[in-house]
């Protein structure tokens, strides 16, 4: 098939790619000319582990093309995907304003028999709202479906190459017929292709995403539970995660969730039930309780070093809000450096992949910071470490060489890393999420601090 893919953000990206890697022809447009040069070049705007090699096959192959030209790559297309972005407004709602800019832009060179696509995740009427204008601009009635993704960042080819699930929205039976032939290719282990309506389709996006949220909220909660009653939550979690009612996915405690989707779309099905006089009071707690989740790291920082954080000195390990991606939208981690550069403390941070990303989209903070270019360089002086994103390069350090680089040995884990045994065993001062903290040196209890060493 000939397939256009309007927007080469995360979605648009992978999506293209991954139907070029079976075998069909795919046009990725976008309204960067800087980012479609760039992709001609083979630089890929996002850090998506396998995404790299498959665009670079796919392109000196032919089946995979770049291009600014909406006119021309629609013109001929048997599919249109939109896989624009459809970001937070003001008021909690997607806004759409890109994706209808799109469909007035398509509407004029679409052929009559296309099926205009949406990949982006939106609120329910969408599709009927596409399907109106598409007929008012043309009058011409297009098959207009919804296909919503489920990719995890970090997993996103695999995710599309072997999904659990294909979730189509259709009015058509001979369109859902031709979706499922195209993803064939991804479904020969059996995994179903669910056809239902567009509604249906559009909210599966948003109820799987708040569900997944509201998992996470629920463990941080129970983890802060957990250490007011002298608990453990990995016993706990372990205790509930093999009742096969509920499961271990998502039930990892933390500092909370961030990144491009469960923020904006818990808010976004929040207010979508608002607008129908309705009162989403699980969806607003489970948005509550991540924001309040984020600080967490702050209020044992100051718990062990009182209100004065002046003069101290922070290494800040992980940037992005999960391993193995680039992205740092909503990250629990900026709240923790803004917040400490505020207190005038000193931060060094490393990430493996997302410290460019902060130079770019947070310019005020990244003059404030320091970059180091290993984890360790990060230490060197530094009164306490704080670890925000659970990378793999920080799982099994030198505990000893951590030691000897910073002025005192105190740890801030908000993605439990490391066991409580194996941080006191190496006489650290460890506090971590939900566990009890390991105390192997007098955390300040006022506010008296005056200087870098004067609360040891």
């Amino acid at each position: 098939m000939e397939i256009a893919v309007v927007g080469t953000g995360y979605v648009g990206l992978v999506t293209g790619t991954c139907f070029a890697e079976s075998g069909n022809l795919v046009s990725c447009i976008d309204i960067s000319e800087e980012k479609i040069k760039k992709l001609n070049e083979g630089q890929i705007p996002i850090y998506e582990p396998g995404l790299a090699e498959l665009v670079k096959r796919n392109a000196k192959e032919g089946r995979l093309r770049f291009t600014t030209d909406l006119t021309e790559a629609v013109r001929t297309a048997d599919i249109v995907y939109l896989a624009v972005g459809t970001p937070q407004g003001d008021d909690g709602a997607a806004d759409l304003s890109a994706l209808w800019t799109v469909v007035k832009g398509i509407a004029p060179f679409i052929r009559d028999d296309v099926i205009v696509v949406t990949k982006s995740t939106v609120p329910v009427g969408t599709n009927a709202g596409i399907y109106n204008m598409l007929y008012e601009l043309n009058n011409k009635r297009y098959h207009v479906a919804s296909n919503p993704e489920f990719l995890k960042e970090g997993t996103a080819i695999n995710d599309f190459m072997y999904p659990d699930r294909v979730v189509v929205g259709v009015r058509d039976d001979a369109v859902a017929e031709i979706l499922k032939e195209l993803y064939s290719p991804f479904l020969r282990t059996d995994k179903p292709f669910l056809s239902m309506s567009p509604e249906s389709a559009e909210l599966t996006k948003y109820v799987a995403n708040a569900m997944l949220a509201t998992k996470i909220s629920f463990i941080n909660e129970m983890a802060n539970l957990c250490e007011r009653m002298n608990g453990d939550i990995n016993d706990v979690r372990r205790g509930i995660g093999h009742d096969q009612r509920i499961g271990f996915q998502f039930l990892f405690p933390g500092v909370g969730y961030g990144g491009s989707c469960f923020p904006k779309d818990v808010r976004a099905l929040a207010s979508m039930a608002e607008s129908l006089n309705m009162s989403p009071t699980i969806l607003r707690a489970v948005d509550e309780i991540n924001n309040r989740q984020k600080t967490v790291l702050i209020n044992k920082i100051h718990e062990h070093f009182g209100q004065q954080l002046e003069g101290l000195a922070f290494a800040i390990w992980g940037i992005a809000f999960k391993p193995k991606t680039d992205d740092i939208r909503e990250a629990p981690a900026l709240v923790v450096i803004k917040h400490l550069l505020d207190e005038g403390a000193e931060v060094r941070i490393f990430d493996p992949e997302a410290m460019d990303n902060v130079k770019r989209e947070h310019p005020e903070v990244a003059a404030r910071i320091r970059f180091a270019n290993r984890p360790i360089d990060a230490l060197k002086g530094a009164d306490a470490l704080a670890i925000n994103t659970e990378w793999d390069v920080f799982r099994h350090p030198d505990f000893e060489e951590i030691k000897a680089m910073m002025n005192k040995p105190v740890v801030f884990d908000g993605r439990n890393l490391y066991s409580c045994e194996t941080m006191k065993k190496h006489g650290f001062t460890y506090y971590s999420i939900g566990r009890p903290t390991v105390a192997t040196q007098v955390p300040v209890t006022s506010g008296s601090h005056n200087g870098r060493h004067s609360s040891f």
